[in-house]
C-alpha cells in the first residue's frame, strides 16, 4: 500500500490527474480488500500426539483471512464435534469464546487418551457478507492422529460439502504435494475451484503482490486437485461452491448461498 505524508498529498493532489491516480489506486485496493478469501479455520496445537508427549490437544475455531490476520466474528458454531474410533463426540458445549486476530473465536481444550485418528469438524451459523450480498457457510474440518494409529485418515465424514484427502493430511514436509477430492452431497465436483491461503501465524510470511494473497487452484473432471506447500505452517484449502437453497437477509430477501468445504493441513519444516 502507497501512503503519501502531508506535503506529498498536498503536492500531487494539486494535480487533478494525480488525485484521480490516488483515487484508482485506493479503489484497486479496496476491491483487492474486499475480495480477500474468507476461510472457516480449525487450528489444533499438535496434528501428531506420540507417546511421552502432551496429550491435550487445544483447538482454536475462528472465521477470517488467515494469510493477512484479518479476523472476523464468529458465532458459536452451529455444530462442533470429533469422530475417532468410530465414534462421535459433540463438543459444542465445551467451547469457550475467546478473541482471535480482534474478532470472537472460540477454543477448547480436548484430551486424548487412545490411539486414533482424529477427525474434529465445524458447521458455522450462516455468516453474511454484504460486500458480496451472499451468505458464508463453511464446512471446516482438521485431522490429529495420536500413538500411532494411521487406520482412516482418508475417511469421509458425510459433511454437505467437503474435501476428503487423498494424501495423509499430516506428517507432511514443506514442499510435499497435497492431494484432496471436492465433493458435495457426496458426490465429486468437476474442475472445482480451490482457495488456497497460509496461516500467517508468526506475521513473517509476505506476499509480493495482493495477488498472491489467496491462490486459486481447480480440480480435475473427477474433483482431484493437487497443491505444493512451498513454506512450512498451516494451509487452508477452501472448495466453494453454490448451495442449492437460499437463504432469507434481514430484510426478508432470498439470497444466494456460498458452501465452503474447508480442510486445514499443516507441513513440517525438513530438519
Amino acid at each position: 500500500m502507497v501512503f503519501f505524508g502531508g506535503g506529498e498529498r498536498k503536492e500531487a493532489c494539486m494535480n487533478k490527474n494525480s488525485c484521480t491516480g490516488l483515487i484508482a489506486v485506493a479503489l484497486v485496493l479496496f476491491l483487492f480488500n474486499s475480495a480477500c478469501a474468507h476461510f472457516g479455520m480449525l487450528i489444533p496445537s499438535d496434528t501428531m500426539v506420540m507417546p511421552g508427549e502432551n496429550r491435550t490437544v487445544t483447538l482454536n475455531l475462528s472465521f477470517g483471512h488467515p494469510m493477512e490476520l484479518v479476523g472476523i466474528e464468529l458465532a458459536k458454531p452451529k455444530v462442533f464435534k470429533a469422530i475417532a474410533n468410530g465414534n462421535h463426540q459433540n463438543l459444542l458445549a465445551d467451547i469457550k469464546k475467546i478473541r482471535l486476530m480482534g474478532h470472537s473465536a472460540w477454543q477448547i481444550d480436548y484430551r486424548i487418551n487412545r490411539p486414533g485418528v482424529y477427525m474434529f469438524y465445524m458447521q458455522p451459523q450462516p455468516y453474511w457478507e454484504p460486500a458480496e450480498d451472499v451468505f458464508i457457510i463453511h464446512y471446516t474440518k482438521t485431522v490429529v492422529t495420536a500413538f500411532g494409529d494411521d487406520d482412516g485418515w482418508d475417511r469421509e465424514i458425510g459433511l454437505k460439502t467437503e474435501i476428503v484427502p487423498l494424501t495423509k493430511p499430516y506428517g507432511l514436509y514443506a514442499g510435499n504435494v497435497f492431494q484432496g477430492i471436492v465433493k458435495l452431497d457426496g458426490q465429486p465436483v468437476p474442475h472445482a475451484a480451490i482457495e488456497v491461503e497460509y496461516y500467517n501465524q508468526d506475521k513473517k510470511a509476505q506476499a509480493p503482490t495482493a495477488y498472491m494473497v489467496t491462490q486459486t487452484i481447480k480440480a480435475d473432471p473427477n474433483g482431484i486437485f493437487t497443491y505444493a506447500a512451498p513454506r512450512a505452517g498451516w494451509w487452508g484449502f477452501a472448495a466453494l461452491n453454490e448451495a442449492d437453497f437460499k437463504l432469507k437477509s434481514k430484510s426478508g430477501e432470498e439470497k444466494e448461498v456460498e458452501l465452503g468445504a474447508v480442510i486445514w493441513v499443516h507441513f513440517e519444516k525438513w530438519q
